[in-house]
């Protein structure tokens, strides 16, 4: 199996910068078929989470996958998103971060699971694209 890339790595450092920071780390991910977010909150195939530890319980970002669990309307749900569909993470407070390419499965839409157009990251964050 070839090396692990830098992706998981700088994720991570990003997020513990946000939170030594006093900084709310949000996730930016493209959604496909291998993600598990509410649908319900998918936008254009797209999602931002909030990743901070009041919002989060049991935070894991390895190399292959973030996981944790988080509510939404009151009812926690289990999230898991492929390291490969994160597009960015970044600082809520000022959208410091880091941008990524992405490279997903076929995309999701919320209302009838067929692959949408494929659309562009969230324009506010201002990323950094990493190779």
């Amino acid at each position: 199996m070839p090396g692990n890339g830098t992706k998981p790595y700088l994720i991570r450092a990003i997020y513990e910068w946000c939170v030594d920071s006093g900084y709310t780390p949000y996730l930016s991910v493209v959604v496909d078929v291998n993600t598990r977010v509410p649908m319900e909150y998918v936008k254009d195939g797209n999602i931002v989470l909030n990743l901070s530890p009041s919002a989060t319980h049991g935070l894991l970002i390895d190399n292959q996958w973030v996981r944790f669990s988080a509510r939404f309307n009151g009812v926690s749900r289990q999230l898991e998103v492929p390291i490969t569909a994160v597009a960015g993470i970044f600082a809520r407070e000022n959208g410091e971060g880091l941008g990524f390419e992405v490279t997903v499965s076929a995309t999701v839409d919320q209302e009838d699971e067929t692959p949408p157009e494929p659309t562009k990251p969230p324009s506010k964050p201002k990323f950094q694209i990493v190779k």
